[in-house]
């Protein structure tokens, strides 16, 4: 029985082995498309294998679709995505770039408080949902937010400068400066605090 058992596992990987190397060959030269920003041409190429099912070929379709300025198109692409695999973290953060684009800002915290109740602390689902609570004036919301996260990531400037334009609409003007100033100490750089500071 051991041996049918190794007899049929190696038959298995023999039958499969010439589909995963055109695989490569197919994403060898998807990337090299895409890299020379040529989408038509590197979605021509992934549409087979996406109409097979492939879910990695399907994202980057989404994401093609995206860069292309397609947004429509980009959404039913990762809308395919989430209806064949609804806890597919990568297709609604996916997703969140062509709302966000369309200022569709509900749409996209919908699908970011999505993400964040399957994984509470995705780093890119809290960062798109502060951008779509800017977007939206949710300041208090939006302070919250970006307190927590710099909490969480004490190390990253990006929630406080959220943090910074929040206190600042809510004319917070003394802890807004004090956001702006913890920002320089981690990016010196960022034109935004920077100003502030002058």
């Amino acid at each position: 029985m051991k041996k049918l058992i190794a007899s049929l596992a190696l038959v298995a990987c023999v039958w499969s082995a010439p589909s995963l190397a055109q695989n490569d060959v197919v994403f060898a030269n998807f990337y090299k498309l895409e890299g020379e920003k040529r989408y038509d041409a590197a979605a021509q190429l992934l549409q087979p294998l996406a109409d097979s099912g492939h879910e990695f070929a399907r994202l980057r379709l989404g994401w093609l679709a995206y860069l292309n300025g397609r947004y429509n198109d980009s959404i039913n692409h990762y809308n395919r995505i989430l209806q064949a695999n609804p806890n597919s973290l990568d297709g609604r953060l996916g997703l969140t770039l062509p709302l966000l684009a369309q200022q569709r800002w509900q749409d996209a915290a919908t699908q970011a408080r999505q993400v964040l109740t399957i994984s509470p602390w995705d780093y890119t689902a809290h960062v798109r949902l502060m951008i779509c609570e800017e977007a939206l004036k949710q300041w208090p919301d939006l302070e919250q937010h970006a307190r927590d996260v710099a909490t969480a990531w004490p190390s990253d400037a990006t929630a406080l400068v959220y943090l910074a334009r929040a206190r600042a609409w809510q004319r917070n003007v003394a802890g807004a400066k004090q956001a702006y100033a913890q920002v320089l100490e981690r990016f010196p750089a960022n034109e935004e605090a920077r100003a502030v500071a002058r």
